[in-house]
């Protein structure tokens, strides 16, 4: 006879709940300043409890000096910072499990800090839109490879192919390495000095980035990687892009559904279906169309130290609306009226919750990079120091997610000119004394070896290399030539100027 047991186990688990709350926080954090102006106005059209506050007085600060302006600004924003930092410090992480009472109290308005703009430092910046590149290729890629799980080995191998990439997205050698008689793959292990099936393993992490298709060798390789990406590497699709693209191109449908032994319908849905891949994966990428930006943050010197300030210019003064609040407070618990109050009441305050962790956020972030960056800061882009998300992550207490959403689309004016708050992350190089440069610090170093060159006798890439070796920066010619691609700089011989 067979003995039944009942047994009672016990198994805990960790699992993150994306409350609608959570879901929000996180959605502010991603926004631009002015994405979130307009999501604050949306928020006050379908919320009647949230209103704008009435302007009031401000105090005259009209006669103090700028910097004494400035100094006061930063204080008030470094004060908020702080009190809200307290605040979350005794919050609840159950959202309706809060003291509703004592939240109301804490978060029932949001009053920006707006810059004084009359008698402007020396230094501010104009508030007119500003005139910046948009990513290019090269940038956003660079910026999945941070966020990635390669080891050291990996990186320098994917930060190598990365760099070899032509406008279009694609993988292919230069004419240097055709005429010796290498393909990219041998040129690049050459270069770093590893293996080809290292270069091969470490391409196919590579390839897994966006947009879809990039790093592939030839458009035929391009579309197998999008048609993997959207789960149609078993079908027709898939053996038409594999096998047949010429006779795609000559719009020989009629052979390859006979040489497939399939129907001709089937042969033309499928080619409709790759005409819609995108031939040139880095098409959306570009360096020449401009984009008008206005910092999300200021950063300025005022003597030996360094006061951030966040432009909350244009920012709706939120509360909560008190002729609501008195109808709560008069009681009738329990109608439909006064739950619709309530709930609308919570949506509120989690609102202006948000956006206060938004901007303490931002702030701690870029207090974090000014620290690691300072000497960049004092003296210029050639002393930009390799840094990542991890390192800033550690020193304010926070996520890598939370810093990578913090840094996307935002953007920092500081004295050496504005600059997207992702370009402080930079991927490094080792030095013959086993110190690490920033890349940006090393293209620096090209555009000045360039600037001081003799105009009739260029430097060739091979001696910008040499140049570099002797300050102790290793690298290869074809990096080199990829630099000062992205620099801009033409080749020697184009740069040569006959007298």
């Amino acid at each position: 006879m067979t003995e039944l047991k009942q047994v009672l186990s016990l198994k805990q688990t960790l699992q993150l709940v994306m409350t609608p709350q959570l879901q929000q926080a996180i959605k502010l954090l991603q926004l631009s300043r002015l994405e979130l102006a307009e999501t604050i106005n949306t928020e006050m059209l379908e919320n009647p409890l949230l209103e704008e506050e009435p302007e009031q007085e401000a105090v005259d600060e009209k006669n103090l000096p700028a910097e004494e302006r400035l100094r006061l600004a930063a204080e008030r924003i470094r004060e908020r910072i702080e009190r809200t930092e307290k605040l979350e410090s005794m919050g609840e992480a159950d959202p309706e499990q809060v003291d509703v009472e004592r939240l109301l109290e804490e978060y029932s308005s949001y009053s920006p800090t707006v810059i004084n703009r009359e008698q402007p430092a020396e230094d501010m910046p104009s508030y007119e839109a500003v005139v910046s590149k948009e990513q290019n290729l090269t940038d956003h890629l660079l910026w999945q490879l941070r966020l990635s799980s390669l080891n050291e080995q990996q990186l320098r191998i994917a930060t190598q192919i990365i760099l070899n990439l032509n406008e279009d997205g694609y993988l292919v050698a230069d004419d240097e390495d055709r005429l010796a008689g290498k393909d990219i793959i041998e040129a690049i292990a050459d270069s770093l000095q590893v293996s080809r099936a290292e270069v091969e393993q470490v391409l196919q992490a590579v390839q897994e980035f966006d947009p879809p298709g990039v790093a592939a060798r030839n458009l035929r390789e391009s579309l197998l990687i999008q048609a993997k990406r959207l789960k149609i590497e078993n079908g027709l699709v898939y053996a038409i892009i594999d096998s047949y693209l010429p006779l795609v191109e000559r719009k020989n449908l009629q052979q390859i559904a006979r040489e497939l032994k399939v129907e001709l319908p089937e042969v033309s849905q499928a080619v409709q279906i790759i005409s819609g891949l995108e031939p040139r994966p880095g098409r959306a990428f570009s360096d020449e169309r401009p984009q008008y930006i206005t910092p999300d943050i200021y950063v300025y010197r005022l003597g030996d130290e360094y006061v951030i300030v966040l432009n909350e210019d244009g920012l709706p003064k939120l509360r909560i609306s008190p002729y609501y609040r008195s109808t709560l407070a008069a009681g009738g618990t329990g109608s439909e009226a006064h739950n619709y109050i309530q709930d609308k009441l919570r949506s509120a305050i989690w609102l202006i919750r948000s956006i206060h962790q938004r901007q303490r956020t931002i702030y701690r972030v870029t207090e974090s990079i000014v620290r690691f960056q300072r000497e960049f800061l004092e003296k210029g882009i050639a002393y930009l120091k390799p840094l990542v998300l991890r390192e800033v992550a550690e020193d304010i207490g926070l996520h890598e997610s939370t810093v990578s959403r913090v840094t996307t689309n935002k953007f920092v004016h500081t004295p050496q000119g504005i600059f997207e708050l992702k370009f402080f992350f930079n991927a490094g190089l080792t030095r013959k004394d086993g110190q690490d440069v920033a890349t940006e610090a090393v293209k620096e170093q090209i555009r000045q070896l360039v600037a001081q060159e003799d105009p009739a006798r260029p430097l060739s890439d091979k001696e910008i290399v040499e140049r570099l070796g002797r300050q102790g920066i290793n690298l290869a010619r074809r990096t080199v030539a990829k630099y000062r691609d992205q620099l801009g700089i033409l080749p020697a011989a184009k740069r040569k100027k006959l007298s």
